[in-house]
């Protein structure tokens, strides 16, 4: 049994026995066992999510909410059932806070479509780090065209922390919204995010939270947060692509408006008017994704039978050997060492451009991202083009973090 241990060598997390669990990690690649090392992008999924969807399209598959056979109201206890467990995983105040949606790029641009639309405008301020992703970026940018307002933007250091000095300037009356990732996927960086909400608070200012990189990763607390709206993604949480909750606060998504117009987010409907369904469905137009939200359900229950204290243990242990390993490695920089990082290592070798090395390392069956990661600021703050990534997820080993290793040293002799 392989097992991570904590600075007590106290068992904390059977990896045999979750690798197992997982029907992927028993593939080849190139003839070598797959080294699976993209989680930030997407996770990969155990047998009981897979088996739970292929379930429900063999057994008892059916429209929800309007159906009264035996297979509909079957899904829509199912589906509804997710719900829950989505607000007990966020401890959200309501079930009803926690819109589905297609992921969390969904989830930001709906936010930007009805509370931004609805309350920014000229002369107002909102507030971004450095850290983004594209998607926490584009959509303020495309609001801004029409409404005027203006965007500011958190500076980083040298390793990838937050200047939170920077941020307490960058802060006043003027501004509506800070929005920030949790835990950067680039770099792998955790802000301090109850600080950063309590300060715009301060001032007057509402707050959301790309979560996507913090929930596969650690314990999320709404409401101890003090955030408005979180978003994350399904997919990344060893849960099917195609689904995700945006949260918010029951009061704000009381006021703001249906974003898509449909079935499902309606009451009722004449040619004369139309009056919206209450929460949350007034945010969930169209057949929703049934199988989609049933997976996510029981990616939930799987990764709380795990328990967030040992996925977290687990996840330092491999960062830290990684850390160590990869500094002992001549011309390779690790881009991103913040005073508090999830399990994401970005880094890069001297005269391998990262696609090179991508390539060289999936001939030795180890599986990474190379780019610039949806994160083109963080690459123009360190002045490069792009990094390799690997990152971490409840399956990997010591072993993996091996392979990794090896397989740069490899690609340094074939550049040598």
């Amino acid at each position: 049994m392989t097992e991570t241990r904590d600075n007590n060598s106290t068992a904390r997390l059977d990896t045999d026995k979750i690798r197992a669990d997982f029907p992927i990690l028993s593939e080849t690649v190139y003839g070598k066992p797959l080294t699976f090392l993209d989680s930030g992008a997407s996770a990969q999924k155990p047998k009981c999510v897979i088996d739970a969807i292929s379930g429900l399209y063999e057994k008892n598959y059916a429209n929800i909410h309007r159906g009264m056979y035996k297979f509909s109201q079957e899904s829509t206890d199912a589906y509804e059932a997710v719900r829950e467990k989505v607000r007990a995983l966020l401890n959200a105040r309501h079930s009803h806070e926690c819109i589905f949606v297609r992921g969390a790029t969904e989830g930001i641009n709906l936010v930007a479509q009805t509370w931004g639309r609805a309350n920014l405008g000229e002369g107002d301020e909102i507030i971004l780090t450095t850290l983004e992703h594209h998607s926490n970026i584009v959509p303020w940018q495309m609001l801004r065209e029409e409404k005027g307002f203006t965007i500011k933007v958190v500076p980083i250091d040298d390793r990838g922390n937050i200047i939170m000095e920077d941020y307490e300037k960058l802060l006043g009356p003027k501004v509506k919204l800070v929005s920030f990732v949790h835990v950067s996927n680039a770099i792998g960086t955790i802000l301090p995010a109850k600080k950063m909400a309590a300060m715009a608070r301060a001032v007057g200012a509402n707050v959301l939270i790309d979560g996507c990189q913090a929930v596969p990763h650690m314990a999320v607390d709404v409401q101890d947060l003090d955030a408005d709206f979180y978003v994350f993604s399904g997919h990344k949480l060893y849960g099917p692509t195609g689904i995700g909750v945006l949260y918010g606060r029951e009061e704000l998504l009381d006021a703001m408006p249906p974003w898509q117009g449909g079935g499902d987010m309606i009451a009722s409907v004449t040619f004369e008017e139309t009056i919206y369904n209450e929460l949350p469905y007034k945010f969930e137009a169209g057949t929703p994704h049934i199988a989609g939200g049933i997976g996510l359900g029981v990616a939930i229950d799987y990764v709380n039978a795990i328990g967030y204290d040992a996925i977290a243990a687990h996840e330092d242990v491999l960062l830290k050997y990684a850390h160590k390993e990869m500094r002992a490695i001549n011309s390779l920089r690790l881009i991103g060492e913040a005073d508090q990082q999830a399990g994401i290592v970005s880094f890069e070798l001297e005269g391998i451009h990262p696609h090179d090395l991508g390539t060289i390392l999936d001939r030795e069956g180890v599986a990474i991202r190379t780019g610039h990661h949806c994160t083109q600021p963080i690459m123009d703050r360190f002045d490069i083009p792009g990094t390799a990534r690997a990152s971490f997820g409840i399956y990997n080993t010591i072993e993996d973090v091996d392979r990794l290793v090896a397989g740069i040293r490899k690609a340094q002799e074939l550049f040598g």
